[in-house]
């Protein structure tokens, strides 16, 4: 079977009452939230989506702890309710989990009580509204810690997204069933200005090189770190929006004794710090660093990685890991408020939504930070600052569904899967646990044609039909858009440069690559996954 791909949208000369700059969570939670109110909706991403901050992230969703010792209660509560909506709504996608808050008595001595710390956790709780998980784990972790230090370990509640690009891609198709269009590889050149407010945009299709021009009553900056170069490339003379902070993460392999839950404790330098089951794997973060460059070029220095490796070590001193074994290491940049002369750990992490109408420029909004679990909210409010009504009630009291809970439903979804595929079980849980409702229309795909039933490569439970997917319904335009985001097997423990010609060829066999093309993405995926985890390179083979 050969499927022909979908031709790419072509924007100009239409009008729009939304343009969105920015495909990240942002950008597409606003989208899908504009295009839901009635709203006649495009989105333009520069690269792919989800390609920037969100997926750099330490792919948690959380109420904000640290920040109830900052005073942002709102904040906290804010964050807590979007998690146990999330946590409702995306059972798939986000989960339950453990967290320990580990404390060294050596660390930072006597700079909280015990009883401070349960009230702040009792607190977070209790507006968490959410059943406690029993905890299993704080006691063999307690096991793992370094003997020669005094350490407090307490337990909580948060929750995991581990795929934050599988979430953004839910939401861009449920933007695009609303009637958005959304189109990636698209860069903004201009936003035009007439009268004091905008008019539309000018836009460069990177694919093609063609340019188009379209018409918008409102744009929404929500390109994250990018707010201020999209602002400067069209003319504006507004201040510095944005303080760019990089946070970076060290993927390390699992180690004997790894706890099942989430760790989350002070660096030797008292800034937060996580180390996480992840993907079959320990993701390890997060560094704060000013970086005011190209986002795209974000990457771990030699120093932050040392940082992250000797603060793992001490919390883990027998986990037999060196920095060898760093398996990936990956930065990105956090969109913060720009606050010269502030330290970064004080800047707060509620988002502001930008007025420009005394720059000349009303119906424009710049979104200045911002994170995974309020995404949604951050939306709702933009929607609206633009005078437009949100079509999802703030408030939702009832408690999210247990883990086991899910797991038993995914199961039986599984079930239905398999048997509609003709795929074994694991692969369709695998599929079931990526593409929640989805994941029935692609098993209907792949029980057509034995090719769309091929793993995509020799180890991996995914199959090319949810590549297919990603390409016909996900805007996919490339294998590392599939591999990366849409399908990120890439991501795992795992991959290696015979898995990518794999997949590349069973992809392509569908999608009607030739060889040239086959191999020009295999390269350019290769490339791509370079400059983003940054993997160590492969042992060489010899014969």
């Amino acid at each position: 079977m050969q499927l022909t791909c979908p031709a790419r949208t072509s924007l100009d000369g239409q009008g729009f009452d939304v343009l969105v700059i920015g495909g990240g969570v942002n950008g597409i939670a606003i989208a899908r939230e504009c295009a839901r109110s009635g709203k006649k909706v495009a989105v333009v991403e520069q690269n792919d989506f989800a390609s920037g901050a969100s997926s750099r992230s330490t792919r948690i969703i959380h109420g904000g702890l640290r920040y109830l010792e900052h005073g942002e209660i709102a904040l906290v509560r804010e964050s807590l309710r979007e998690r146990d909506r999330l946590l409702r709504r995306y059972p798939n996608l986000v989960r339950p989990m453990e967290f320990l808050l580990a404390l060294s008595h050596e660390a930072r001595p006597f700079m909280r009580s015990a009883i401070a710390i349960r009230t702040g956790l009792w607190l977070y709780h209790r507006w968490a509204g959410a059943p406690r998980i029993a905890s299993n784990c704080a006691r063999a972790f307690e096991r793992q810690l370094d003997a020669g230090h005094g350490w407090s370990v307490f337990s909580y509640e948060d929750a995991q997204c581990e795929f934050p690009e599988r979430l953004i891609a839910e939401w861009l198709a449920e933007a695009v069933a609303e009637g958005a269009i959304a189109c990636n590889y698209t860069q903004v050149l201009d936003i035009a200005r007439k009268n004091g407010r905008v008019t539309g945009a000018r836009l460069r299709d990177g694919i093609s090189g063609k340019e188009s021009e379209i018409t918008a009553s409102c744009i929404v900056n929500a390109s994250g770190p990018w707010v201020d170069f999209v602002l400067q490339d069209s003319g504006f003379a507004t201040s510095k929006l944005i303080g760019g902070v990089r946070g970076s993460h060290i993927v390390l392999p699992r180690f004997t004794g790894a706890p099942g839950a989430a760790i989350y404790t002070e660096a030797t330098d008292g800034r937060p710090f996580f180390v996480i089951p992840w993907n079959g794997q320990t993701l390890v973060g997060t560094t704060e660093v000013a970086d005011s460059a190209d986002p795209a070029k974000a990457h771990p220095n030699a120093e932050e990685i040392d940082y992250l490796f000797d603060n793992f070590a001490r919390l883990f001193p027998g986990s037999q890991l060196t920095k060898a074994d760093i398996r990936y290491n990956f930065a990105g940049i956090r969109p913060l408020p720009y606050s010269p002369g502030r330290k970064m750990s004080e800047v707060t992490r509620q988002h502001v939504i930008y007025d420009h109408t005394h720059d000349g420029a009303a119906g424009l909004v710049s979104i200045i930070g911002g994170k995974l679990t309020t995404a949604r909210a951050l939306a709702r409010e933009t929607a609206r600052k633009l005078g437009i009504a949100s079509t999802e009630p703030a408030n939702i009291l009832a408690a999210p569904a247990p883990a086991s809970g899910i797991e038993s439903t995914l199961e039986q979804w599984a079930r239905l899967v398999a048997a509609k595929a003709r795929i074994p079980e694991t692969s369709a849980h695998a599929i079931a646990a990526w593409h929640g409702r989805r994941a029935l229309a692609i098993a209907s795909a792949a029980s057509l044609d034995d090719a769309l039933r091929s793993p995509l490569c020799s180890h991996s439970e995914h199959i090319v039909a949810e590549a297919v997917e990603a390409v016909m319904h996900e805007s996919a335009v490339t294998l590392a858009d599939i591999l990366l985001r849409r399908v990120p097997v890439a991501l795992g423990p795992c991959w290696s440069e015979s898995c990518t010609q794999q997949a590349a060829s069973r992809i392509g066999a569908v999608l009607g690559w030739n060889r040239t093309q086959i191999d020009r993405e295999s390269e350019g995926f290769e490339q791509e996954r370079g400059r983003f985890l940054h993997p160590k390179p492969e042992p060489v083979r010899v014969s």
